[in-house]
């Protein structure tokens, strides 16, 4: 009777074990953290500028598809002026100012930040 109640004791304490010590990094906080902005900045039209997300640098294409010609690769620490943009954003026509090189981005990592004002 008692190797059984043991037995059970064991197993059930491995069970709850389990969930701990497989518990994923994806419980971990995110690497950035939204700043507070001024609430001056919340009346003011200028948007925040486009920069690159996510990643260190994109490559630039001749057209917007994944298939199309590289023409360059645009960094993070570039600045760059955008033209226009596909539907939905998914792709961005962009000057770099460092390099000159004009070409197609995805939008997946070249957008603006978003800013949220609360009253």
């Amino acid at each position: 009777m008692r190797s059984t109640r043991i037995a059970i004791s064991a197993a059930l304490l491995g069970a709850l074990a389990l969930p701990l010590a497989s518990a994923s990094a994806a419980t971990a906080a995110p690497r950035s953290v939204a700043t507070a902005v001024p609430a001056s900045s919340c009346t003011s039209k200028p948007y925040l500028p486009w920069a690159v997300h996510g990643t260190n640098a994109v490559t630039i294409r001749k057209k917007a598809t994944t298939k199309s010609t590289a023409v360059g690769i645009l960094y993070k620490s570039h600045k760059f002026t955008v033209h226009k943009t596909t539907k939905g954003a998914k792709w961005v026509y962009i000057t770099d100012k460092t390099t000159g090189v004009k070409g197609w981005v995805s939008g997946t990592y070249v957008y603006r930040d978003v800013r949220m004002c609360l009253d």
